[in-house]
């Protein structure tokens, strides 16, 4: 098991901002949970909250996230950018992407996003985002983007039911989870600095995104819904053609592959 310390991460690590201060911990509770508290007494943008091992980690919509100590990577990053709440959806992307080519680069896997915030490989789900925030009025004040990896996990570990999988399983051996972590930074720092310049990355999330273009059975609190997933709009939000015809927007839900058990992950 390679161990995550400040003095490994930085070592090499060649970023200007992200994980220049880095707040560890054996086992916690939720990196996000700590990283939040973190930005709400002024800690700086960059500031990364890593951690060993989870007991509380958490997904999307409330799930938890198992991730056994020393196999994974579980990390948040405090943002601070000047973005209009409604186009929070733009960290989640740039940070999708930024782990997807991280992985390629590292490993050669051929990563892929599911819309809206899983990382994929094979079909498998290998990793998860969840972003929060807190604004004031329509700007926003600071945002923690929490980012959990199955790296060296083995995947007889989690519940069948998960249908998730884990770098090392699909590579047949372990990697570095530090050298994979600096890549990753890297990439995410290169892409936040252009959504800073103005480059929106729906373009190229959407073409990152192997949902597109599926028929998707979409689960909703308003319901489950069928049909085409055709494209997403510039915030992000999922257009889904009904088999009625009807064009449907949606910007938050779980999607799966019709005919699939929805995933509980």
């Amino acid at each position: 098991m390679d161990i995550l310390a400040p003095t490994t991460i930085l070592d090499g690590l060649r970023t200007r901002l992200l994980g220049q201060h880095i707040v560890l911990y054996e086992t916690i509770g939720s990196t996000n949970a700590v990283a939040k508290t973190l930005a709400q007494q002024g800690a700086a943008e960059g500031t990364m909250v890593i951690a060993e091992g989870q007991t509380a980690g958490r997904g999307r919509l409330g799930r938890s996230w198992l991730a056994p100590r020393g196999t994974s990577l579980l990390f948040s990053l405090i943002f601070r950018p000047d973005l209009p709440i409604r186009r929070a959806q733009g960290l989640t992307m740039i940070c999708g992407l930024a782990i997807r080519e991280a992985i390629r680069e590292v490993t050669g896997l051929p990563a892929q996003l599911k819309w809206p915030n899983d990382v994929m490989l094979r079909g498998r789900k290998a990793g998860g985002i969840l972003t929060e925030v807190s604004s004031h009025g329509e700007d926003l004040d600071y945002a923690v983007v929490g980012i959990g990896l199955n790296v060296n996990l083995p995947v007889n570990a989690l519940p069948a039911e998960f249908r998730a999988t884990s770098i090392s399983h699909e590579l047949g051996h372990a990697v570095s989870r530090v050298g994979l972590l600096q890549v990753a930074l890297r990439h995410v720092e290169q892409r936040y600095s252009a959504l800073q310049d103005g480059k929106w990355p729906v373009k190229d999330w959407a073409a990152a995104l192997q949902t597109l273009g599926q028929r998707v059975e979409l689960h909703t609190e308003q319901g489950i819904w069928q049909g085409l997933a055709t494209a997403v709009d510039a915030e992000g939000a999922l257009l889904l053609r009904l088999d009625s015809g009807q064009l449907k927007r949606v910007l938050v839900g779980d999607i799966v592959p019709q005919g699939e058990a929805k995933q509980h992950r």
